[in-house]
């Protein structure tokens, strides 16, 4: 009883974060204004109107590449830019690209790399004036404030807020290509494109490519990225959030079993093998990895480390003990060689190997009778 009560308060508990967490996530909402999204800050009509005039679009996803010779559109980046990124966009532009940059407050990467200055102040985006850069575009309605512009000499502005005439949009030369950027990227939205001369913004921007020109909208900065996986992003994230909420579900749900996950298994003892088995299995071991060669080696060492101890000779260096060896033992040396020559011209198999290898042994370690024999002589 008590198991299944935790249980039932794991699953209470659950169904409440889960119930949280749907209630919380707002409704057709697209802050960081993705292309895929319908919404009237999205910006999928941007998408689909680059494809009704014959531009190839794409989102750029999983790896950060921006389209060959083309434009790409960056609305307000969630995902920060690296000092990588902001200079392969810049490199992109100096090359030929067209950028259209539009972010409520900037990415601090892409605004160095671009020398983006913002002011600390708000100006009225509600309404836009244009300057006659844009063709056939007057004016442009946003949102309700927007941060303007310190424009450098280089920087034309290209839209102005009505009353204090802060620039909201400048367009500037890069190299072989053009930077656009915009202090607010509602003008571009869904829900804003029917307001004043929004629509044909766009069709301005578009047309500062060829016709056929790949667009590309940037959607790498808008999700989870490697650099984003840092340890503040558990806690100051949606998905973080709900990961750790999540996780502490979990463990409270296991605090309240008091059960572990499944029963304990006893580790089986350790089996005692006799030393032939172990001998045994490295000799199988040598046999099938066709080692030979160091077998022979092995039998050939230990045979005479066993009858430098009979005979109180230092096994090396091995010329020396030959020498003594045919000193002292004449005899037992000749044997010795001849066993070894024996071994290492064994060639009918594994047969004539075992009796090689038995007389090696056999003078080794000689039977009983022979060593009273040989220290009586």
């Amino acid at each position: 009883m008590k198991n299944l009560r935790g249980w039932v308060i794991a699953f209470v508990l659950a169904v409440l974060i889960g119930g949280v967490a749907y209630l919380g996530q707002p409704k057709q909402d697209s802050p960081e204004h993705n292309s895929n999204s319908d919404a009237a800050n999205g910006t999928s009509a941007a998408r689909f109107f680059a494809q009704a005039m014959g531009h190839p679009t794409s989102q750029i996803e999983g790896t950060f590449s921006p389209p060959q010779n083309g434009l790409m559109f960056v609305f307000t980046p969630t995902s920060p830019y690296t000092a990588d990124d902001a200079d392969q966009t810049a490199n992109w532009v100096r090359q030929g690209g067209v950028l259209v940059y539009a972010s409520e407050e900037g990415d601090s990467q892409l605004d160095r790399a671009f020398s983006v200055t913002r002011l600390s102040g708000f100006a009225s985006s509600q309404t836009e004036f244009a300057n006659p850069v844009l063709d056939g575009v007057s004016s442009v309605s946003g949102g309700d404030l927007a941060i303007p512009f310190l424009a450098s000499s280089a920087q034309v502005p290209i839209l102005r807020s009505g009353a204090g005439a802060y620039p909201l949009g400048y367009i500037e030369k890069v190299g072989s290509g053009t930077i656009v950027v915009l202090a607010d990227p509602l003008v571009l939205c869904n829900g804003y494109l029917d307001k004043a001369d929004n629509g044909r913004l766009l069709s301005d921007l578009l047309g500062m490519v060829d016709a056929g020109s790949a667009v590309g909208f940037d959607e790498y900065h808008h999700g989870l990225i490697l650099s984003d996986l840092a340890p503040q992003a558990w806690v100051t994230t949606p998905w973080g959030a709900a990961i750790l909420w999540f996780l502490v579900a979990v463990f409270v749900g296991l605090l309240l079993r008091g059960r572990r996950f499944g029963p304990l298994i006893q580790r089986p003892a350790e089996v005692a093998r006799a030393d032939a088995e172990w001998a045994v299995a490295v000799g199988e071991l040598l046999r099938r990895s066709g080692a030979r060669a160091l077998t022979l080696g092995m039998l050939a060492a230990a045979s005479e480390r066993a009858v430098a101890v009979r005979t109180g000779l230092p096994a090396q260096p091995r010329d020396r003990f030959w020498n003594a060896l045919y000193a002292r033992a004449p005899e037992l040396a000749g044997e010795l060689a001849e066993a070894e020559k024996a071994l290492y011209g064994s060639t009918g198999g594994d047969a004539e190997l075992l009796r090689a290898a038995q007389r090696l042994h056999g003078l080794a370690y000689p039977p009983a009778p022979a060593r009273r024999q040989q220290s009586k002589t």
